[in-house]
């Protein structure tokens, strides 16, 4: 997972035509790491059909704050600069949501990029 350091790279991620989902996380954050362990399973399942990308909230300053990130880690899916579709709350994620997640971003990808 390509690691986001800065506001302009997020934005130049968020801007791809791909299917794009940025992963807000921090080193200090207990749930961030307990999905450490399968998430480079789970970016191996998906890779062909869209990017994923790792935000450090501590690293990009206002993004988290501009795109509403309440709780970590949360996924949130872009295209064309676009939000299409997020997963945020406070609570632990397990692979199985993670995965219905991206499902879902797919369909809603799909729908608009037919």
């Amino acid at each position: 997972m390509d690691k986001i350091s800065s506001p302009a790279q997020f934005q130049v991620a968020i801007q791809s035509p791909r299917l794009t989902v940025a992963v807000f996380k921090a080193d200090w954050c207990v749930d961030c790491k307990f999905i450490d362990p399968f998430m480079p399973d789970v970016e191996k399942q998906y890779t062909d059909r869209l990017t994923l990308v790792e935000v450090d909230v501590d690293a990009v300053g206002d993004v988290s704050q501009e795109q509403n990130i309440l709780g970590i880690p949360s996924f949130v899916a872009y295209t064309d600069g676009r939000e299409l579709v997020r997963f945020v709350n406070k609570l632990r994620k397990s692979r199985e949501e993670i995965e219905k997640f991206l499902d879902t971003a797919l369909e809603v990808y799909l729908s608009i990029h037919k």
